[in-house]
């Protein structure tokens, strides 16, 4: 039973390093790769952060390797794939700490390393120590929303216990409550932003409206997440 559970723990992390290299490029936002991050918070929650550390590596040196992509796909991955696992399980199974810890250990510390990295061992000039942080902050928290939206799907349904039973890892239940319920609001705005600017590259729509309408979109998304958790919260104490 348990070389079974093992083998398939390794056909997991399999597709989701061929999932991770095969999306990378095609899903892209403006120089980031949100889509890094939902492979890095998805594998978290389901292996570990051991087994995310290891994914994000074999990620990053296929993208290395086969794409000509610079040590950023490194150093811009590693670490949040570790403490989003690592964050995962000290909250006891919350979904949002998971994507926190992805969003601190790329978007801050990620971010910091890559300006040595880059400067001393690529040879690129004019940076300094906070270049990549906007950036980088900016793409945890696109991927990560789009990876709490399937996560917290997943655990209403029951869907999420039993994937880490299979796959024997750590199980906990993170049932849904109103502040979780508007934190998902809020990510649809994420969601809808990769959308529209996707939709904008391919057909090539260079039209302000556009991108008025992606960054329009999670301003939307966040003030119905506060409506929706002002009013829940209103219902509950009269």
């Amino acid at each position: 039973m348990k070389r079974s559970k093992g083998l398939l723990k390794m056909v997991v992390l399999s597709m989701l390093v061929a999932l991770g290299v095969v999306i990378s490029p095609i899903l892209r936002v403006e120089g980031m790769c949100p889509m890094a991050h939902f492979i890095n918070i998805v594998c978290s929650v389901f292996l570990g952060p051991w087994y995310s550390l290891l994914c994000a590596a074999l990620i990053g040196i296929l993208r290395m390797t086969l794409m000509g992509i610079p040590p950023l796909a490194l150093t811009g991955a590693v670490f949040g794939a570790f403490l989003s696992g690592v964050f995962y399980r000290i909250s006891k199974g919350k979904i949002l700490f998971a994507v926190l810890g992805e969003v601190i250990g790329t978007g801050i510390i990620g971010a910091i390393v890559s300006y040595p990295v880059m400067t001393f061992l690529w040879g690129k000039e004019g940076l300094s120590w906070m270049f990549y942080v906007p950036s980088f902050i900016c793409g945890t928290l696109i991927g990560g929303s789009i990876a709490y939206v399937f996560l917290r799907k997943l655990a209403d349904n029951g869907m999420l216990t039993r994937i880490q039973a299979m796959l024997d890892a750590k199980c906990y239940g993170d049932k849904s409550s109103i502040f979780s319920n508007a934190v998902m609001i809020a990510a649809f705005g994420a969601i809808f932003f990769v959308v529209i600017k996707i939709a904008a590259d391919i057909f090539h729509l260079e039209a302000f409206a556009w991108s008025f309408l992606a960054y329009a979109s999670l301003g939307v998304c966040a003030v119905a997440a506060v409506v929706y958790f002002a009013v829940k919260k209103g219902r509950e104490h009269p």
